[in-house]
């Protein structure tokens, strides 16, 4: 009889055509066709194996799977995923560490282009059908030997540094643990106390997993000791940025500009201030998504879930509990 997975996440008919199409012997696949905790309940019930994309997973809807042995993080972090619940129900939860590394590595780049020359500020006055490159909203900066500030150093952030090494950009990164003098060498990076990043930083990107140290950790004060020319990025997670602090440093023009592809509530609610504002960048959540790194990362996820299909332990590197 075929094992069910479910993708939590609502998704296109083409999109889970694609996933199907790359599932295993012995399993079928279904997913979900509206939000929210109570639909989630539902499709998860009989399931085998459960994967989330963007959507989190509470304790309330593992709670409801009679049968699931794993929860599968479509990426990377799995902060909106209850995992004591997940741990104390016997359910292994499992990600695919390092896969999205070069994706968002990537997206990160073109967000700070795109805020340092209002790329898309001028894109949606042009479609608006005015000719906007006498106002726009400040002055606009090349990245090209910049000072560039990577909070998060892991497998994004160490992409990040090598895509900038092509800019001569001078790199500074805050970690918990610094890597070796040999590593930092040949990254052309430097290790720097997160005072000193936000004071000499042109462009402070963030690549932290969200956690309770991490945690609004840009806020009003981060966001006075920046230079009034730097611009921020967020990639990492909506709850690492202060948004409302964040909202009246851009209005006042405390800082030149942002770019968010994460936020503390998503979908963003189009109420959002975030919104009204003409010096930053927003986008939804998209900077894991490339379509050639489709195939690799779902066939990892399969493979892992086929481990548990057999009795196996998941890998050491994508286990998490």
């Amino acid at each position: 009889m075929p094992e069910t997975i479910v993708l939590l996440d609502m998704t296109t008919p083409e999109r889970a055509d694609r996933l199907r199409a790359l599932l295993p012997p012995g399993f079928v696949l279904t997913h979900g066709t509206s939000r929210g905790d109570d639909h989630m309940k539902q499709i998860i019930a009989e399931a085998d194996y459960a994967i989330s994309g963007q959507v989190g997973v509470s304790a309330e809807v593992l709670r409801a799977a009679k049968k699931l042995k794993l929860l599968h993080k479509w990426g990377v972090g799995y902060d909106n995923i209850d995992v004591a619940a997940a741990k104390e129900l016997g359910i292994k939860v499992a990600r695919t560490t390092g896969s999205n590394a070069l994706p968002v590595a990537e997206f990160a780049l073109g967000l700070m282009l795109s805020s340092l020359r209002f790329i898309a500020y001028g894109h949606e006055e042009l479609r608006q059908g005015r000719w906007a490159t006498g106002k726009l909203p400040g002055d606009t900066y090349m990245l090209s030997g910049k000072t560039v500030g990577i909070v998060g150093f892991g497998a994004i952030g160490q992409n990040v540094a090598k895509l900038l090494k092509g800019f001569g950009c001078r790199i500074l990164y805050s970690k918990r643990n610094p890597l070796p003098q040999a590593e930092e060498e040949a990254l052309g990076v430097r290790h720097a106390s997160m005072a000193q990043i936000l004071a000499e930083a042109d462009v402070v990107s963030l690549h932290c997993p969200l956690t309770p140290e991490t945690t609004n950790l840009i806020d009003a004060a981060a966001l006075r000791a920046m230079k009034k020319t730097a611009v921020l990025i967020n990639v990492a997670r909506g709850g690492v940025v202060n948004e409302a602090d964040l909202v009246e440093a851009l209005k006042a023009h405390e800082i030149a500009g942002a770019a968010m592809d994460v936020y503390s509530v998503e979908p963003l609610p189009p109420e959002s201030p975030l919104l009204t504002l003409d010096n930053i960048v927003v986008t939804p959540h998209l900077a894991a998504m490339a379509a050639d790194n489709f195939a690799p990362t779902v066939t990892r996820m399969f493979a892992n879930i086929q481990h548990v299909s057999r009795g196996e332990p998941v890998p050491e590197r994508d286990r998490v509990v």
